[in-house]
């Protein structure tokens, strides 16, 4: 067995060499259903009676989350070094008990400094236990099969807002937002420390090498132009992408829908993005990494375009909702495959870290900037034209981030 805070190392020359956890797999698809469904989706559901039974202002208490998915992205680049060098257990069992910790705070914040606090230690615990780290694990484990297990995971993550969003609501209804938050922070414990605690205890093997992998360093890798172009297009897609997800209701209702066809469009976006991660595999083997990567964010561009374009009918919005849905999906899967098939899995977790945080601060910061601009924009139409040319900006920037490994 292996200590909770000693590495082991294993052979790497190979996947029949490698020690897969048969555990792990099972353990991470549980474990990413949990945290983010309590860690993230319970908060939209909770804020509108958090804020009216505080009195705190909304701005307030949505400045708090975001400040934890800003703290996330920073603290990714630290988490990817850990993960490279020590594996994944450790990580993922002190970021689930932080994330514990985190939630116990935001329940009994008696102001809203503290509510801040409890969110910026959230997202220390966001950073060690949801994709980036299950991501590493699986690709250092399972490579060159990883496509296969991160399509699994991803496939059940996509889960957590189907699950946690309704138990949250309904918890909602009969106590307070603290006592559900209580009650989640027993369910993130009970879940996912024993999991990573126990599952991912097999030896972390060396990272492979081989004509496949590039013999550049991280430092090289992290100042080249594909690298810094890739991490611009996925910056500039992600923040368009999320501004889209925060605002596709207000433009609906905006447009005289109502709340429950509004809720319904974004809604069935969930089911495309199961659909979407189950078509990336098929992708991979039929593009290079480069074109993928254009493909898929010029059609997260085509669907904003849609949507701004396209006022109905409202069967027409429910089928380019969940096209974007599908667009949405398999840039997950992109952006979790993009270093490998770039750089190989040598400094994965560095390099991952490194590429996502960009992308995850300004995830972080579209809500904000969606809602300011839509107001001297003159609505969320307009709105959505400008998201959708900061989509096929980023895809004009994709072409130019092939390496040599994947040129074709």
């Amino acid at each position: 067995m292996t200590d909770l805070g000693t590495p082991a190392r294993g052979a790497a020359t190979g996947s029949g060499d490698r020690s897969r956890p048969r555990a792990a797999l099972p353990a991470l698809c549980a474990t990413q259903i949990v945290s983010w469904g309590i860690v993230y989706y319970a908060f939209p559901v909770l804020n509108p009676q958090i804020t009216a039974a505080t009195g705190w202002p909304a701005g307030a208490t949505t400045a708090a989350f975001s400040l934890g998915l800003v703290v996330s992205a920073l603290a990714g680049i630290r988490v990817g070094r850990i993960l490279d060098r020590r594996g994944p257990r450790t990580v993922m069992t002190v970021g689930s008990a932080l994330g514990v910790v985190s939630l116990l705070i935001v329940a009994a914040a008696p102001n809203v400094p503290v509510f801040i606090a409890g969110w910026a230690l959230g997202g220390l615990a966001m950073a060690a236990t949801f994709y980036q780290p299950a991501f590493a694990a699986l690709t250092r484990w399972w490579a060159p099969d990883h496509v296969r297990a991160l399509t699994i995971v991803t496939l059940a993550g996509g889960l957590a807002s189907t699950v946690f969003a309704p138990l949250t609501a309904l918890l909602a209804d009969h106590l307070s937002w603290r006592h559900t938050y209580l009650v989640l922070a027993g369910i993130l414990a009970a879940v996912t420390i024993p999991a990573h605690a126990l599952a991912l205890r097999a030896p972390w093997p060396d990272a492979p090498t081989g004509p496949a992998h590039t013999a550049e360093g991280a430092s090289e890798v992290v100042r080249s132009r594909p690298f810094l172009l890739l991490a611009a297009a996925f910056t500039l897609s992600g923040f368009a992408m999320y501004a889209v997800v925060v605002a596709l209701v207000p433009l609906l209702l905006e447009r005289g829908y109502t709340s429950s066809q509004a809720a319904w469009v974004l809604g069935i976006g969930g089911a495309g993005q199961t659909l979407g991660r189950t078509l990336y595999a098929a992708l991979a083997r039929r593009t290079t990494p480069t074109a993928r990567t254009t493909i898929l964010i010029a059609l997260g561009g085509l669907t904003t375009t849609a949507f701004a374009a396209v006022p109905g009918p409202y069967v027409l919005l429910i089928a380019v909702s969940v096209v974007a849905g599908m667009a949405r999906g398999n840039l997950t899967l992109l952006q979790a495959t993009a270093i490998t098939d770039r750089w190989g899995a040598t400094h994965y977790g560095r390099l991952s870290g490194l590429l996502a945080a960009p992308a995850t601060t300004a995830a972080a910061l579209a809500p904000f900037a969606g809602a300011a601009l839509a107001v001297p924009l003159g609505g969320y139409g307009p709105l959505f034209f400008l998201l959708a040319t900061v989509s096929v900006a980023a895809a004009l920037i994709a072409p130019w981030t092939a390496t040599d490994a994947v040129r074709r």
